[in-house]
């Protein structure tokens, strides 16, 4: 079926925390942790490493964190664990039978992105609004489907690790 995306997710659908209400332990996710394209973790801060003023948006494990600022960057990930974001990045809680990285995989779809980058406002600091969020229009497969498809997914990404890797031995051997 074709769904909104407020129909199968909570958009921002965490509380914010002041500084005062954040323990120094916590993971602290800003947008600079996340690689652009790939989506890959490159840090984990915790709250006490950095000097952040600002408040934070709560996450937990399995949400979706959607880098809202500068969207075309396509940052996405699926939290591991508990943690705080800026507020730049917005916690998707997925409704029940929505699975977390299949939810990530269709804020990743070009698609989306293309959508996302005719709507985006704000010259110097882009940014998707929530309303436009919320009504993108998504595919949703039935449960056991979303599965098939992440694990496919999933398939696919490590065998273009693979030979990204194997193109780079390739590239050093020819250098020396």
């Amino acid at each position: 079926v074709w769904v909104r995306l407020g129909e199968v997710s909570e958009y921002n659908g965490r509380k914010t925390l002041k500084n005062d209400e954040i323990s120094p332990n916590v993971w602290l996710l800003d947008l600079e942790d996340i690689e652009k394209n790939t989506s890959k973790l490159l840090y984990r801060a915790r709250f006490s490493e950095r000097q952040s003023k600002s408040n934070k948006s709560e996450f937990k494990k399995n949400d979706v964190l959607y880098g809202k600022l500068r969207p075309y960057l396509d940052k996405v990930i699926v939290a591991d664990d508990d943690g705080v974001c800026t507020t730049e990045i917005v916690p998707v809680v997925p409704y029940s039978g929505v699975n977390s990285y299949f939810l990530r995989w269709l804020l990743k779809r070009p698609k989306f992105i293309s959508y996302v980058n005719s709507l985006m406002y704000g010259v110097k600091m882009p940014r998707l609004g929530t309303a436009d969020a919320i009504t993108s229009i998504h595919p949703l497969p039935p449960s056991a489907e979303q599965y098939r498809i992440v694990a496919k997914i999933d398939e696919l990404m490590a065998r273009c690790d693979e030979l990204e890797a194997l193109h780079q031995q390739h590239a050093e051997k020819r250098l020396k």
